[in-house]
């Protein structure tokens, strides 16, 4: 355990475009070496071609994938006695969020394609209609944490 007083969790600004906390929270993941507005651009490109697409606001198609990733339980590893188990854990809505915000950005990079930003698109597009390899993790990190459910009583 850490002798540290707790660390406040700062404040999420709002993006200037869209007056939205997640939408700052994936440019901040998605940013490389320091280079935000090159972030920036990725991020509303990708809103243009959601919206392009769809013909409507880009924002609740966002918010969606974003709900549709977010895990509700996860496995923690848990030493119990000489052995290591793994724990199944709710996992808490920042968490969740954070989770589904570096799933989605994962699985963007390692889509075949020119651009970040159609790479990006096209994972959002699919989390929200319940596909793609983002969904697809989170199915598979609750069925972790539900074949793990004997463990349950380990929890801290």
């Amino acid at each position: 355990m850490s002798r540290r007083s707790k660390i406040k969790k700062r404040p999420v600004p709002a993006d200037p475009v869209y007056n939205n906390r997640l939408v700052s929270m994936i440019v901040r993941r998605i940013m490389r070496h320091g280079k935000k507005t090159t972030a920036y651009s990725i991020i509303y490109d990708a809103m243009k071609t959601i919206e392009e697409r769809t013909g409507g606001d880009p924002l609740p198609v966002f918010e969606k994938a974003v709900r549709n990733a977010t895990p509700l339980v996860e496995v923690k590893a848990r030493r119990v006695g000489g052995a290591t188990y793994q724990v199944p854990m709710e996992v808490r809505t920042d968490r969740g969020i954070t989770l589904a915000l570096r799933w989605l950005i994962r699985f963007a990079r390692t889509r075949p394609g020119k651009s970040m930003a159609n790479k990006l698109a096209n994972e959002l597009m699919d989390a929200a209609n319940e596909t793609g390899n983002t969904i697809r993790k989170r199915e598979e990190t609750h069925k972790m944490a539900d074949a793990n459910k004997a463990f349950a009583h380990y929890r801290y």
